[in-house]
């Protein structure tokens, strides 16, 4: 009986390793993110730092879904949680760096941190903006086709002040590309929060610089990739629908 529990359990680990862990996760953290059950992916991400490992990829998986909780609580004025995830994230993000793992994801979520950063002390950004500017630029070098980097240079030039360089147009055309190069790997796209996001941000987008009609094409895409999105079906497109009408 008990040489049968140590089979069992060598099973499990070598399924948890293997990424069917990481494939439920994610499928979690997806309908969790179309649901707008953001409670929910608190206790995904909890459990997950609680019993983590040095598995590479189980905490790039853990990174990316831990940023992903930290952009809620700062558009939630959550500003507390927000500082204790980013820690837990920036401690998991050190851990894959001195593992050599994906330099260019890295110096992205690197930049990306820098931007929250700026986002729970504005007064910081032209000390944070840079910095920012710098691993994203540092990310895009070393791979150009890395959809998370064009995002994060999409969002520094997009918040950025015109007057140090910053440009709405040129954020939306990295935010264009980041869903062109994600769409190039359609087999890729199923349960992938970080998809919807994108399109929903790149519609937003279109709407702060007046383009409605590019916006709403773009949440049309987003609502037949995935009609249960709560956000866009029953927020952004309705109030898009709004100001057409005007």
């Amino acid at each position: 009986m008990e040489r049968k529990n140590d089979i069992i359990i060598t099973l499990l680990l070598v399924f948890f390793l293997s990424g069917g862990a990481f494939a439920s996760n994610k499928e979690k953290i997806y309908q969790a993110y179309i649901s707008n059950r953001m409670d929910d992916w608190k206790v995904i991400i909890d459990s997950l730092e609680q019993n983590k490992t040095e598995n590479a990829d189980y905490l790039s998986e853990l990174v990316n879904f831990q940023y992903g909780y930290i952009g809620y609580c700062l558009g939630a004025d959550k500003d507390k949680e927000a500082k204790d995830y980013l820690y837990l994230a920036e401690s998991n993000l050190e851990i894959l760096e001195n593992k050599n793992y994906n330099p260019a994801l890295i110096n992205a979520y690197k930049a990306a941190f820098w931007g929250f950063k700026i986002g729970l002390s504005p007064i910081k950004a032209p000390i944070l903006g840079p910095r920012s500017i710098k691993n994203v630029d540092q990310a895009l070098e070393i791979n150009n086709k890395l959809p998370f980097a064009h995002v994060q240079y999409g969002n520094a030039y997009f918040y950025m002040p015109a007057v140090f360089g910053g440009s709405k147009q040129i954020a939306i055309e990295h935010f264009l590309l980041a869903i062109e190069q994600m769409e190039a790997s359609p087999e890729e796209l199923a349960n992938d929060w970080n998809y919807l996001s994108l399109l929903s941000l790149t519609g937003q987008s279109y709407e702060k610089v007046g383009e409605y009609d590019k916006a709403k094409n773009i949440y049309e895409k987003a609502l037949k990739f995935e009609p249960n999105f709560k956000w866009i079906r029953d927020e952004l497109y309705p109030d898009l629908k709004t100001k057409l009408k005007k």
